[in-house]
């Protein structure tokens, strides 16, 4: 056979089985696509369960997951020990429930168990002026001011009198009075006690700070940067930095008059002159 037919039957036989290899490729990952991927059957909210609440076997349901489950996804066979636990973020139903969810074992449910490890809830005496006219509700920011005079200062001269600081920046609170739900309108509340999320270190400041005068001052959840703030002293609202200072009437100096002067004809032989003496008095 010429060897020019067997080259071409030779290339022919090659692209052939190129094209069978992908039609092959392609068909196979069209047959795994359309292949039912196994699910997992894991626990989830049975409806809407708010933050604080104590799980029960009515609130939970299970539902069918394909392919990758979400992370502290809790399967249907351990739903024994979801029950009793408390949560700590809202629910809603439908929703998986995952173990960052819910409290520790044995914390049960309501304000404590929406503390985290190693964070306390500090307790912060309010009215219409601390507490911004009601509009601190569970989940806002806020930085704490204290005022008041400095222990062993007194106001007066030399001293800075009363003086305002800001102890703590960019604090969560917890629960306003004993509401630890946040508002879905944002409607203020008017409460006696408002908890703030704080480190031990800073839940002793407070307890320092409710010997004085204490501010909250409310901030944008989303501004969580810390200023340095030097603080305000009263003395320095008062300061005039614009006005002359006048001396005294009793402080003035009085300007002496310039002494009076005498004027002398002096004659010398036939030469005269005028020569200026000091005045006569004081002159013996």
């Amino acid at each position: 056979m010429n060897r020019r037919v067997l080259t071409i039957l030779f290339l022919a036989f090659v692209i052939a089985g190129a094209c069978a290899f992908l039609v092959f490729r392609m068909l196979g990952h069209r047959l795994a696509a359309a292949r039912p991927v196994p699910a997992t059957r894991v626990v989830a909210a049975d409806g809407d369960i708010k933050l604080g609440s104590v799980l029960t076997a009515g609130n939970l349901t299970t539902i069918d997951i394909s392919g990758t489950l979400p992370e502290g996804a809790i399967l249907e066979k351990d739903i024994k020990t979801v029950i009793g636990r408390g949560v700590i973020s809202d629910l809603y139903k439908g929703e998986p429930i995952l173990e960052s969810r819910l409290a520790a074992v044995g914390s049960g449910g309501g304000l404590a168990a929406t503390i985290p490890q190693g964070m306390r809830a500090c307790a912060v005496k309010v009215d219409d002026v601390v507490g911004v006219a009601g509009f601190v509700t569970p989940g806002m920011r806020v930085d704490v001011l204290i005022s008041g005079v400095p222990p062993g200062e007194q106001s007066g001269n030399g001293a800075e009198g009363t003086q305002s600081r800001t102890i703590l920046q960019n604090i969560q609170v917890l629960s306003s009075g004993t509401d630890i739900q946040k508002d879905p309108e944002g409607k203020p509340k008017q409460v006696q006690v408002v908890n703030l999320l704080v480190t031990p270190e800073q839940a002793e400041r407070l307890s320092l700070a409710s010997q004085v005068k204490i501010q909250l001052v409310l901030r944008n959840p989303l501004d969580t940067k810390t200023d340095q703030v030097p603080g305000t002293a009263m003395n320095s609202l008062f300061a005039d930095t614009g006005a002359v200072k006048k001396l005294p009437a009793a402080g003035r100096i009085a300007r002496k008059a310039a002494p009076e002067t005498l004027s002398i004809e002096v004659i010398n032989g036939n030469k005269s002159g005028e020569e200026k003496v000091g005045s006569p008095e004081g002159r013996p």
